[in-house]
């Protein structure tokens, strides 16, 4: 499970998840990419799942990059408890994702197998997803002037 070693505070605020994903919605490692379509809050176990799942489907071939970090404390309150008497205590951790966002990445093995894996691992999430291929910039400097 993901989690930070240490945090400046130990409860936030739950925050909004409106725009799409400015930072990170690229494929950068791999050659092919998960890519969220919605907003939502994804947990560690969630994660960790989806990463079993596709090193599992790939028998440990090929290499994984995880996109996203839990790094948000979600506080819950005791069951049957009565109001007030202030803010939970953490009970688990969360990445926040938006629209666009990559969350995982892979490479090193062959397309077909790649999107299997891409596919288990988003059944494992709480989020729509696609899978998106790396854009290789075919640009070329100088030419005719």
């Amino acid at each position: 499970m993901l989690l930070p070693k240490r945090v400046k505070y130990r409860r936030v605020h739950r925050g909004r998840m409106k725009g799409k994903a400015l930072k990170g919605n690229t494929v950068t490692y791999g050659d092919w990419g998960l890519q969220a379509t919605e907003p939502c809050w994804i947990t560690s176990n969630q994660i960790e799942a989806a990463r079993i799942a596709m090193t599992r489907y790939t028998k440990r071939g090929g290499k994984v990059w995880i996109k996203i970090f839990p790094d948000k404390p979600i506080t819950e309150k005791p069951a049957e408890t009565r109001m007030g008497s202030g803010k939970g205590s953490p009970e688990y951790w969360v990445a926040v994702v938006k629209p666009g966002r990559v969350m995982f990445e892979i490479a090193g093995v062959s397309e077909e197998i790649a999107r299997e894996a891409l596919r288990l691992a988003s059944h494992k999430l709480p989020v729509k997803c696609k899978i998106v291929k790396k854009q290789t910039a075919e640009t070329e400097i100088g030419g005719e002037e």
